[in-house]
């Protein structure tokens, strides 16, 4: 079985664990991070020479725990190597205490020296207990964005609006908040720092029934490859980073 095949499998089981944590609001999003195994992973990963156009997918549990890496790793082929730096449960705002920028996952998906980057963050941001850290948002996910844009591989970056929350978890969490500020300051910073946005918010916004607890798309242990929202993220994806 060759290197390409055995990732490709050990993701898909990946999806299967990580599904029966998807049953309760929030789990896993707002949740506390698990970024040690996660990144003793991509520790792993780093032993080897990696071939082919390095894609590395950075965000919250929206990119470590559903099928979006898996189906966008499917329809890219062989010719990439995509690596998954997700890390739930973390935040833009530096002053949150889950910044996506203090994980280990972060330094990882530097190491990795991609030459494109997904970012997909922000869905944590909308909590109320972190409004108060938003201000520096735009300031926040520019540094970020800095960081990898100061690479050797000087990598091609997308941003990408995340899906709509649907339920406010007992007041955990603000889709109005989310769709008024966070989306609109996303937007900001694409201007900001000329990377490009791909809107999968627009796109999956008439669809609730994607998302069973109003923010994780639904999990499908039976059959890989057939989360609803997952397909459309990888879509969008694939086609922003392979036009012409």
């Amino acid at each position: 079985m060759n290197k390409k095949m055995s990732r490709i499998l050990s993701i898909g089981i990946i999806i299967l664990l990580a599904s029966s944590g998807i049953t309760a609001c929030l789990i896993g999003l707002i949740g506390q991070t698990n970024d040690t195994d996660h990144d003793h992973d991509h520790d792993h990963n780093h032993n080897h020479t990696h071939l082919g156009i390095r894609v590395a997918c950075v965000g919250d549990s929206l990119t470590q725990s559903t099928e979006y890496p898996y189906q966008l790793m499917g329809k890219l082929g062989d010719d990439y190597d995509l690596h998954n730096f997700g890390v739930g449960g973390t935040t833009v705002a530096l002053a949150s205490e889950t910044p996506y920028m203090s994980t280990n996952a972060f330094q990882s998906a530097l190491d990795f020296n991609p030459d494109i980057v997904i970012i997909m963050l922000g869905t944590n941001d909308a909590q109320p207990s972190l409004f108060q850290y938003n201000t520096t948002f735009v300031e926040n996910y520019t540094t970020l964005i800095r960081a990898f844009q100061k690479l050797p591989s000087n990598p091609k970056i997308w941003l990408v609006q995340p899906p709509p929350i649907f339920s406010d978890c007992g007041g955990l969490i603000s889709p109005t908040y989310f769709e008024q500020t966070i989306i609109p300051s996303i937007k900001q910073v694409g201007s900001k720092t000329n990377v490009p946005v791909i809107d999968v918010y627009s796109l999956l916004i008439d669809y609730p029934e994607y998302f069973p607890d109003g923010i994780h798309p639904t999990q499908s242990p039976d059959i890989i490859g057939n989360e609803p929202a997952a397909q459309i993220i990888a879509t969008a994806i694939y086609k922003a980073i392979t036009a012409p």
